[in-house]
């Protein structure tokens, strides 16, 4: 966000009508503006690059390609960039490659303004967002793991640490970087986080991670707007 506190928004879906309903953010909260559109995921390429958006509300299915493959694009040349897959479909596939490409936040398009604007909020402060629906699949899976109710109690500070930088898609060299580590110290991090929630990739974690985090992200934020 800019100093003077404005939210620059760029809108990607093929439909007009869609785009034209989203603007509706832009009257809930004078902080957010819409600086762009795009309806494919070409043009969503060239937009994002020129318009330095803070946040990228992207449609998953565009005509010329996925939004999940140009969500990949936007977050390796501008990993700032806070992208949102708003989407009709709650497919678990298209889930885990929105995670894989380092989204930020998946949300169906039923979800009224007045949520987008919340969700928008909380990633521009770095927290993540998901649909109630994905959400609740995402929590069902943490329980699993470890049979705790916080299945992220059970990890070190420093393997928390680690796990938030992957949560945001963000690769074991760039982990490092942004700790300070090596590569080979963040991937025997990540060997035992894998172990201690019993999982077996990196995005079965970050799912973990990222569904613990919503409820606490969504009642923060509804308690500020108070």
């Amino acid at each position: 966000m800019k100093d003077n506190g404005t939210i620059r928004l760029l809108l990607v879906d093929d439909h007009p009508i869609v785009r034209a309903g989203l603007h509706m953010v832009e009257q809930l909260d004078q902080r957010i503006c819409v600086v762009g559109e795009a309806s494919t995921a070409e043009d969503a390429l060239i937009q994002a690059h020129k318009l330095n958006p803070h946040v990228v509300l992207m449609d998953i299915r565009l005509p010329d390609g996925s939004g999940v493959e140009i969500c990949r694009r936007i977050k390796a040349h501008s990993p700032e960039v806070r992208v949102i897959c708003l989407t009709s479909y709650s497919d678990d596939h298209l889930v885990l490659g929105a995670m894989e490409a380092g989204a930020d936040g998946y949300l169906l398009k039923e979800n009224d303004a007045k949520r987008i604007v919340e969700a928008i909020h909380i990633v521009i402060k770095g927290g993540a967002v998901f649909d109630p629906a994905v959400s609740a699949a995402m929590k069902k899976r943490g329980t699993k793991a470890g049979g705790a109710t916080n299945p992220l109690s059970i990890l070190s500070p420093g393997e928390l640490r680690v796990l938030a930088e992957v949560a945001k898609g963000r690769t074991d060299k760039e982990v490092g970087v942004a700790l300070n580590l090596s590569v080979k110290t963040i991937r025997n991090c990540l060997d035992r986080v894998f172990g201690k929630l019993g999982v077996h990739t990196r995005t079965e974690a970050a799912l973990i991670f990222a569904g613990q985090r919503i409820d606490t992200n969504f009642r923060a934020h509804t308690a500020a707007s108070d």
